[in-house]
């Protein structure tokens, strides 16, 4: 098992930036991959981006390319997603995941592929 929990949510203006971390615990030896997802009131949750944890390989949706960074620190275990430029629109709860084994057996960027979750963060931007 896999524990994540989430922190850096909040409330930010348009334009503003947050910074997401994700600390995970217990069987996080040779962790696959980590991402972030995201979830609007009346919306299904979506992908927003995925570190692959060996190569650093990066993977990010379309909605967020040049805005937003993923990173980790491995020795801590944490996930990190600087958000900067943030928009209204990137208002969501925002979920940590774990990919624990690899490959991607299908799109990378479905929910899934990925085998454990935190309870999310809240982000909200004000315009």
């Amino acid at each position: 098992q896999v524990q994540l929990v989430e922190s850096g949510g909040g409330l930010v203006q348009a334009g503003g930036s947050l910074r997401l971390s994700c600390a995970a615990s217990g069987r996080t030896f040779n962790m696959y991959a980590m991402g972030w997802f995201r979830q609007a009131p009346g919306k299904e949750r979506e992908f927003v981006t995925a570190i692959r944890l060996s190569s650093g390989l990066t993977y990010f949706a379309d909605s967020v390319k040049g805005r937003f960074a993923i990173s980790r620190d491995i020795a801590k275990n944490t996930l990190y997603l600087q958000m900067n430029s943030l928009k209204p629109e990137d208002t969501a709860v925002y979920y940590c995941a774990v990919k624990r084994s690899g490959p991607y057996s299908g799109s990378r960027y479905s929910q899934e592929e990925y085998d454990y979750w935190g309870q999310g963060t809240q982000v909200t931007v004000s315009s």
